[in-house]
Order: C-alpha cells, then sequence, then structure tokens
C-alpha cells in the first residue's frame, strides 16, 4: 500500500463524461485522470452494485456502477498509473446506515443461503477482475457498515449474524488473494464510542481478521476536524490498525445549481449540503474556505498517532452538475422505496466548480503529495 494515500472516488466519472461533462485545469480541457495524476493522487475508489436496472433493462442511475461499468473505469485508471480501491456494495444501488438493501435476486435467501452467495459472489467477481489483470489493490466489503448489511437479516441488531456475512466477504477475498488489504467501513468519523463498541463486538464474535479501519467524515454533519482526530488516535491505541478517511468532502459554495441540471425545480432535491446547515461549518463553503479545511484536514491527518493515519478519499470530487447524472432516477426511487425526488445532490461539495474548473484546494493536495 502506498505509504500515504491520495486518494479520490470518481466512481460517477464514466456516467458524467458520457453525458457531456469537461474538465478544466487553469482554463486548459484536460482528462479528468490526468488532472488528478498531476495533483499528486495516488488511488482511485469505485464503488460496485450487482444489478442498478429494473427487470425491463432502466437505469438506476448514479453511475450504474455494475460489474462491466466498473470495469471499464477500472481498466482507465490502471491505465493512468493509479491504484484502486474496489467498494463492494452488496446491493443493487446506495448502501449506508440509512439503507442495506438486499440485491434482488437474493431478496428470498434467509441467512446461511446469504453467507453463500455473499462469499460466492466476492470470490468470482475477483477471479473476473484477475482474469482481465484488474485485481484490486484493495477491497472494502460493505460500505458504511455501522448498522449492518443485507437487511434485515444482518442488522446490527444481529451482531452474530453480521459478523458471519462480513467474515463471508474477507473469506471471499482471501481465497483469492491474501495480499489485498480489506478495510472495514464506518460512517460518523466522529463518534469513538461508536466505533469501539463496533469493532470490539466484530472481535469478540470471532470475526475474520481485517487489516484497515475506513471512516467517513463530513464536517456539515460531524462537526470539527478535531473530533475525528480524537477517534482515530484513541482507534490507533487500542487496535494499532492502519485507518483511512475513505469518505470526506467540504462545500465550496452554496450557490444553486439548478440551471445546469435541466430539472423543473419539483423534479430536483438539490444539494445535500443546504445554505441553513451551512452555520455548522468549522469552515466557510467557499472556495478559499474548502481550501482551508484540506490544509487542516491533511496536517492533522497525516499526524496520527503511530502513522497509522494511512490517507483518505475524497468522495466525489468530479461529480459536476450535467444533465442526466443525478443520484436515482425514479425507477430506483422504487427500488429503495425513497420519495425522492432525483437531481445531483454533491456538486456544491466537489473539487471542481459547477462548469468544471478545479477549484484551488487541488494546490493544497498537491502540496502534501509531495510532502507525504
Amino acid at each position: 500500500m502506498e505509504k500515504f494515500i491520495h486518494g479520490m472516488d470518481i466512481s460517477s466519472m464514466d456516467e458524467v463524461v458520457g453525458l457531456g461533462g469537461k474538465y478544466y485545469d487553469k482554463g486548459e480541457e484536460r482528462e479528468l485522470t490526468d488532472i488528478l495524476k498531476s495533483y499528486g493522487v495516488n488511488y482511485i475508489r469505485l464503488r460496485l452494485w450487482l444489478n442498478p436496472y429494473t427487470q425491463e433493462g432502466a437505469s438506476y442511475g448514479a453511475g450504474a456502477n455494475d460489474l462491466n461499468t466498473t470495469l471499464r473505469m477500472i481498466k482507465r485508471v490502471k491505465a493512468a498509473g493509479f491504484k484502486y480501491l474496489l467498494d463492494f456494495h452488496y446491493s443493487d444501488f446506495w448502501t449506508d446506515p440509512g439503507k442495506q438493501i438486499k440485491p434482488k435476486i437474493w431478496k428470498d435467501y434467509g441467512p446461511a443461503e446469504l453467507e453463500v452467495a455473499l462469499y460466492e459472489y466476492t470470490k468470482e467477481t475477483l477471479l473476473g477482475l484477475k482474469a482481465e489483470g484488474c485485481l484490486p489493490d484493495m477491497v472494502q466489503v460493505g460500505n458504511e457498515i455501522t448498522n449492518g448489511i443485507l437487511w434485515p437479516e444482518g442488522q446490527v441488531s444481529e451482531f452474530e449474524q453480521l459478523t458471519r456475512f462480513i467474515s463471508a466477504g474477507i473469506r471471499g477475498v482471501r481465497k483469492v488473494s491474501r495480499d489485498i488489504p480489506v478495510m472495514l467501513h464506518l460512517d460518523q468519523g466522529n463518534k469513538h464510542k461508536l466505533y469501539q463498541e463496533w469493532f470490539d463486538n466484530y472481535k469478540e464474535l470471532g470475526g475474520e481478521e481485517f487489516d484497515i479501519i475506513g471512516l467517513s467524515y463530513y464536517p456539515v454533519w460531524n462537526g470539527r476536524i478535531k473530533g475525528l482526530i480524537e477517534n482515530m488516535n484513541a482507534l490507533a491505541d487500542r487496535y494499532g490498525k492502519r485507518m483511512i478517511v475513505v469518505e470526506v468532502s467540504q462545500p465550496f459554495t452554496m450557490e444553486d445549481y439548478g440551471v445546469y441540471e435541466g430539472l423543473l425545480p419539483e423534479q430536483r432535491k438539490g444539494s445535500a449540503v443546504k445554505p441553513e446547515k451551512a452555520g455548522k461549518l468549522e469552515y466557510p463553503a467557499t472556495k478559499k474556505g474548502q481550501q482551508d479545511f484540506m490544509e487542516q484536514f491533511l496536517q492533522e491527518l497525516s499526524n496520527i498517532k503511530d502513522g497509522l493515519g494511512a490517507g483518505y478519499f475524497y468522495w466525489e470530487p468530479a461529480w459536476i452538475p450535467v444533465k442526466g447524472s443525478g443520484w436515482a432516477t425514479p425507477e430506483s426511487l422504487a427500488y429503495m422505496q425513497d420519495k425522492g425526488p432525483c437531481g445531483n445532490e454533491w456538486a456544491n461539495q466537489g473539487l471542481f466548480d459547477y462548469e468544471g474548473n478545479a477549484l484551488p484546494a487541488w494546490e493544497t493536495i498537491k502540496k502534501y503529495s509531495l510532502r507525504l
């Protein structure tokens, strides 16, 4: 693994570029991967869903990150010289603490069948990638699994079963390669008690060994950087494992971007960080505020006890607002039983402005990539 990971999750890249999205650095149009490389990015994170389509073939949107789509991007990022982290969601669409929906193909499975299916799917996916010369450099078994996976059987209230599911995924990875580092990823990176209870339970129940603790940290929801760093230092003392802030972002503006989406007001959800939440931010939602946030974040992260702060992945820095690319479609809303609406939720938290121009925070990232 890299000494220090400067990573980016660009899972929507294939969709955004296919819909006409363009990226610029200092006024020059360039390939996204070229821009990332020039600023010191050394790792890419890509999510993987099983079947993000209806039976009739309608896309769930948000990149439609099935294996074929993800493999296209894997080949691009590997050709550009990046290492990559594969993020298994074990669902047909988004998973997070609020939803861990079983894939449609597994919907009638009981616990024993789910455990076998999870193992086989993980193993067969990686064997397929190996055959393409595209084995990941790191694997994430589940996404923000704080409240479990494969609900309801794998809810956190059923921690013994949850541990078996996660362990099955880890065994699937190990069957293909014992050299791939495995990450387990929780949200709310500022909450030490949550992390301690979760990982203590996992260990006490005989969970398979893993390598990396992944944390999500979003300042608008998780508070000041201090809370994250205190948690990471305490985790370093307790578990002695490498840690990666595998999701992080900071808004650079509160200006609306509806004009770029081409949707009626009732069709778009708008930014996940609303103006009324901006007052909770430690750094203002400005280009300078975003750059200052990254300065403190990288400085603090590089000084975690015993060098166990192994890096970060900025979440979807290039998800600019182009027509046709949003977090969901009507079809995926039905799958999730979510009232919606759709549209892009992330455009004001990226590292490119609404027209695809690289923001000043990249200079801070480059400075630290040369230093660490």
